[in-house]
């Protein structure tokens, strides 16, 4: 049996790093101060002003329809500006798109290979946020930082080991692949895991996007979500110190440097060390995260290079649960009990890489070259239980999973801007090779029989490791794109066209052997056209219509192609909407449609005669209602129907795990009789969801409120921020989501989450 070792050690450290850092901070000197104080008076409450937002700017005639991902010109950072407790401003950094008003979400995001655009010239849905809005909800994971978008749901368990999503209806990240893009690229960012130490930015693009970003590793078409990393901006030394329940403690530190004549070098490390006993029973994780982004910002060459290093360590990792056919899903039972055994465990290492290259040619032309990779390295010993019976009776078979995931990612082009008459143009080239090969090797425990709602603990198993992997399967993905964005009318239409070419190699090799057993050598073509009109300056109809591309399925054993690999599948399409910016609030109403093809047996044969259909209303809303309140929310509502099936009886049932709502509210309220006191809370809903295509084993709909607030003061002249939560305040008992694979998975149950932060 292995235990995660050091958590005793993390507690000890993580209480003496906040002890510490509160001892430095009331103890430094006024001499040092940043401010002049009394020596018995409460020190003035600092603030952060309101991130810039123009309203009613005249449009000038030069400016770019997208967003340049860095300044031509090396400049010395901008002083500070004054600090509110409505919104805490950022350290600027060149390539990162300004907050909007509140500091909660950005005013653009990346469109993959378009790059940065801002939000009401996009002919997307959209939304990018903040490394404000992940710090004051203390989210530690990639999950924990979308809890609010009302497209988006995760799809594994609190106290699992992935970060797994639905968005519009489709699955991301299911698969071993990782799913996440890093600065727009697949490959990069850890494969199951993302962990908030080293993100200033999460963006959510919603809808397919293979002629942007490229196909997604795992055939994700729902959306892609893409990590912008942190990178040095103004001078920034801060650390944290935080505490969840039950016993969890970690301490976590940021700094940033400029170097340099012009501040033209510059610097950013992060990292964290996390560990102790969750809210989950019998449960302990351990965590470690390490990231470095060097960067060079030259008159004409800038270049970039991250380093992450994370490892993830679960004792008693929650796991999802399966569902016997025919017995009706039981009642949800107390989010802290667990099925998972107490010698059951996972490890998790992952290592990233990414060098990124620009260069001006001229003031029309910017040439580009990026070349990254990663490797996860995955150990692990547990089951995916079964519920037999509806009085919530389990079996699972524990098994030792070991798996190497090693991913390889260049591409590189042009990016150009030129007039034709009246026309304007924002061309893209881009040329693109992604590479993965995974080695796996599994063998099984005995089986162990349990209950949801009162979990046993078996006799200890210890896991058969083998060293020795053998080849799982690999991929070669390459690509051949270009778009040009043609605007008019001082960017009031603005027109984008693309099209991307996406070859598609496979190879799959025999479980625990290595032996080739099928390959698949195909290619796809993939267009993106989108409209952007703006009648008015703050009023954006936009429409759209791009496809995604999966990997085609494998043909199971028994069909009469076994072995066969499909076409790609193509999933298309269509979507329309009105953004308006009201100059410190902003709202998105979109509505869509997304159809995509899978396999399935008929008659025998495996092949891709099976189709899912989503159609959706989104709603969207961010910013202040007023100086002193913020919200952030929205509602999607889903219409998910079966098209068709190899089962005559299940076409036009809803898919397995699509919700008919899923809708968020989240608001802030500065309390004006306390300066720096911002109460914060959120609520979350659900609808019901299947588990199965029959529709006959149905989880109920569910509702979480979490609540929390801040305070933010200045310590002998250090801004610190003292931030309390609490996730599911009431306690609820709730199956919170399913994937598509018909798993499904228990709520998380009531959570603390304590945190002190100090900018020294």
């Amino acid at each position: 049996m292995r235990r995660a070792g050091g958590v005793g050690t993390v507690a000890r450290f993580s209480a003496t790093l906040l002890g510490g850092v509160a001892l430095l901070a009331w103890s430094e000197s006024s001499a040092q101060s940043q401010t002049t104080q009394g020596g018995n008076s409460l020190p003035p409450v600092t603030v952060d002003a309101p991130a810039q937002q123009s309203v009613r700017r005249a449009p000038t005639k030069r400016s770019d329809a997208r967003v340049r991902s860095t300044s031509r010109r090396t400049t010395a950072p901008a002083a500070p500006q004054a600090e509110t407790v409505a919104a805490q401003s950022q350290p600027s950094q060149p390539g990162v798109v300004p907050a909007f008003a509140g500091g909660q979400v950005a005013q653009g995001a990346r469109l993959g290979m378009l790059g940065n655009t801002n939000t009401m010239k996009s002919p997307f849905n959209v939304t990018s946020y903040t490394d404000k809005f992940i710090r004051d909800q203390q989210a530690a994971t990639g999950a924990d930082a979308l809890i609010l978008d009302p497209s988006v749901r995760s799809t594994h368990p609190t106290g699992g080991i992935v970060d797994s999503f639905n968005i519009r209806g489709f699955p991301i990240n299911e698969g071993n692949n990782g799913e996440f893009a890093f600065e727009g690229l697949y490959g990069i960012a850890p494969s199951y895991r993302i962990f908030t130490d080293y993100v200033e930015r999460i963006e959510v693009l919603k809808g397919p996007s293979a002629a942007l970003s490229g196909i997604a590793p795992n055939g994700g078409v729902g959306g892609v979500i893409n990590v912008v990393p942190k990178r040095a901006g103004e001078d920034l030394t801060r650390l944290t110190a935080s505490y969840g329940s039950a016993a969890r403690f970690g301490g976590h530190w940021d700094v940033a440097r400029r170097y340099g004549q012009g501040k033209e070098w510059g610097v950013r490390a992060s990292g964290s060390l996390r560990g102790g006993d969750t809210p989950i029973d019998r449960q302990s994780e351990t965590t470690g995260v390490g990231s470095l982004a060097l960067d060079y910002q030259g008159e004409r060459y800038r270049s970039w290079l991250y380093l992450i290093a994370q490892t993830d360590r679960f004792d008693a990792p929650s796991r999802p649960f399966l569902m016997t056919a025919g017995v009706p899903v039981p009642k949800a039972p107390d989010g802290r009990l667990n099925v998972t055994q107490p010698w059951e465990w996972s490890r998790i290492n992952d290592q990233s890489v990414l060098w990124r290259n620009e260069y001006d040619v001229n003031d029309q032309v910017t040439l580009f070259a990026d070349v990254g990779g990663s490797r996860t390295n995955v150990e692990r010993f547990f089951g995916l239980p079964t519920i037999t019976n509806a009085i919530g009776s389990t079996t699972s078979t524990p098994q030792f999973f070991g798996l190497s995931i090693d991913r390889h990612t260049y591409d590189g082009g042009v990016r150009a801007r030129f007039d034709t008459g009246f026309v304007r143009h924002a061309v893209t080239f881009q040329a693109s090779v992604y590479h993965d090969a995974l080695h796996r090797r599994l063998t099984n425990g005995s089986p162990v029989t349990s209950n949801i709602y009162s979990p046993t603990v078996a006799p200890t198993q210890f896991a058969n490791e083998i060293s020795d992997r053998p080849r799982l399967s690999d991929s070669h993905l390459t690509g051949l794109s270009i778009a040009d964005t043609l605007s008019v009318l001082d960017e009031r239409v603005l027109l984008t066209l693309g099209v991307r070419r996406q070859g598609v190699e496979v190879n799959n090799y025999l479980s625990n052997v290595g032996t080739l057993m099928n390959a698949s050598d195909k290619s796809a073509t993939t267009p993106v056209v989108g409209l952007v009109v703006r009648p008015r300056d703050n009023v954006s109809l936009y429409a759209n219509y791009i496809e995604g591309l999966s990997k085609g399925d494998v043909a199971p054993q028994g069909a009469s192609n076994q072995g066969e690999v499909l076409a790609p599948y193509i999933a298309k399409q269509y979507e329309a909407g009105i953004k308006v910016d009201f100059g410190r609030i902003a709202t998105t109403f979109s509505a869509f449609e997304i159809s995509k093809a899978s396999g399935e047996l008929l008659a025998g044969r495996f092949s891709a005669t099976a189709e899912t259909q989503v159609r959706g209303l989104e709603f969207n809303v961010f910013g202040e209602l007023r100086p002193d309140v913020r919200v952030l929310g929205g509602v999607s509502l889903l219409d998910g129907t079966l098209t068709k099936t190899a089962i005559a009886a299940n076409v036009g049932h809803t898919p397995i795990g699509v919700p008919n709502v899923q809708a968020n509210i989240g608001a802030e309220w500065d309390l004006p009789w306390v300066r720096g006191l911002t109460l914060n809370g959120a609520v979350i809903y659900t609808g019901r969801q299947f588990v199965d295509a029959a529709n006959k084993q149905p989880i109920p709909d569910w509702t979480r409120l979490d609540l929390g607030a801040r305070y933010t003061t200045a310590i002998n002249g250090r801004k610190t921020v003292f931030r309390a939560n609490v996730q599911n305040v009431t306690g609820e008992s709730y199956w919170s989501s399913v994937a598509s694979f018909g798993t499904f998975f228990l709520g998380a149950p009531r959570t603390y989450l304590l945190s002190m932060t100090v900018d020294m």
